[in-house]
């Protein structure tokens, strides 16, 4: 049984900020801008409401990157800035996920069996500005695992695509191809998952390793031993994916139910 842990949401490289984290433990979850408007993805900056105050995803920030990496220079400001569609990637209502990085992500999720979790960490800052951190926001309990790739068929890849509508990576693909050459694995999830009311876990630090002049995220050794981390290394800052010698109930356990947790 595996757990895999898996960066998302919106940050500073994309939207120019991180989401807030309240004070009394609530917080948001925005996803990342999609780098395409041609998806038929219906949420966007300006539609996509906060959770916990008054307002929109698009009152976070004055300009969006949606490709923030690469060859992508598009800078979004202005009235457009609430218009962009977001890459609703989890879909936390539909519990789907899917993911083309290969920084060992496509590799650890294709591995995934039904019951395994993948489990979901974005970056969060509170209001008063303290220091930023790494949160477990939610998981999905995994329901099965399918991989569309560049070098099927058109016909294979709009069978695999068609029966995963609500994920973002099949909302914006065109006539069965992938937005990027790269094999896409798509995850759909069951019951228990889902996003976190409040309290996300803290899962980063922030200090100057040994052998370092700066300071940077490192997975927390408290966490790495309770989830027996095996994979993914200590460097949290270009959210790598955890693989977790865990199984989903163990999981579960320790985190508790989206909804239904009760945090010390």
């Amino acid at each position: 049984m595996t757990v895999v842990l898996a960066g998302v949401g919106a940050d500073s490289t994309n939207v120019g900020a991180l989401a807030p984290l309240y004070d009394d433990g609530r917080f948001e979850y925005v996803p990342i801008p999609e780098k395409t408007r041609e998806t038929t993805e219906t949420e966007t900056l300006g539609s996509w409401e906060l959770r916990a105050d008054d307002g929109v995803a698009a009152d976070l920030t004055t300009r969006i990157t949606p490709q923030p990496v690469g060859d992508g220079a598009e800078t979004v400001t202005g009235d457009t800035l609430a218009s962009w569609p977001l890459h609703r990637d989890p879909n936390f209502e539909a519990l789907t996920y899917g993911e083309h990085r290969t920084s060992g992500y496509v590799s650890r999720l294709r591995a995934l069996e039904p019951g395994d979790v993948v489990g979901f960490y974005a970056g969060l800052r509170r209001p008063d500005g303290d220091r930023a951190h790494r949160y477990l926001i939610g998981y999905v309990t995994v329901a099965d695992v399918a991989v569309v790739s560049p070098d099927m068929s058109r016909s294979e890849r709009e069978a695999i695509l068609a029966s995963h509508p609500e994920n973002a990576h099949t909302k914006r693909a065109q006539d069965g191809d992938l937005y990027l050459e790269k094999p896409v694995v798509i995850v759909d999830g069951r019951e228990p998952g889902g996003l976190f009311e409040r309290d996300p876990i803290r899962l980063s630090d922030y200090y100057v390793a040994e052998g370092n002049e700066r300071p940077q995220y490192y997975l927390r050794d408290e966490i790495e031993s309770a989830w027996n981390v095996q994979a993914g290394g200590s460097n949290m800052m270009f959210k790598p994916a955890y693989r977790c010698d865990l199984s989903g109930a163990a999981f579960r356990e320790r985190v508790g139910l989206p909804g239904d947790r009760e945090v010390a």
